[in-house]
Parts: structure tokens; C-alpha cells; sequence
């Protein structure tokens, strides 16, 4: 369970189709700038939700 928490941001930032796009924008910002900024947090959230389950197993 804890590798497919750390396998799926991975395969959100590698699948460059789902977000190579312009439109929409975000205060100005493409989507394909603003989608890996917001996948930092979003992957840091998934890292530390598997470290607990982690934590929780042993």
C-alpha cells in the first residue's frame, strides 16, 4: 500500500500528456507550469502519508 501512495504522484508527473496543455490558466500562470508546482505539496502529502503507514506497520 505504501509504494502505490509513492507510485502515484510519480506516474501524475511523468504522464506529460494528461497535463501539456496552455489552457487553463491560473493567475496567468499555464497549466503545464501550475500543475508541477502543485504536485510538490501533493507529493510531499503522499511521502508522508506512506512514512505513517510505514510506521504503523512495524
Amino acid at each position: 500500500m505504501k509504494y502505490l501512495l509513492l507510485l502515484i504522484p510519480c506516474i501524475l508527473c511523468l504522464w506529460v500528456p494528461f497535463y501539456n496543455a496552455v489552457e487553463p490558466r491560473l493567475a496567468g500562470v499555464p497549466l503545464f507550469y501550475w500543475f508541477l508546482m502543485l504536485m510538490i505539496p501533493v507529493s510531499s502529502l503522499f511521502i508522508w502519508l506512506a512514512a505513517k503507514i510505514e510506521g504503523s506497520d512495524a
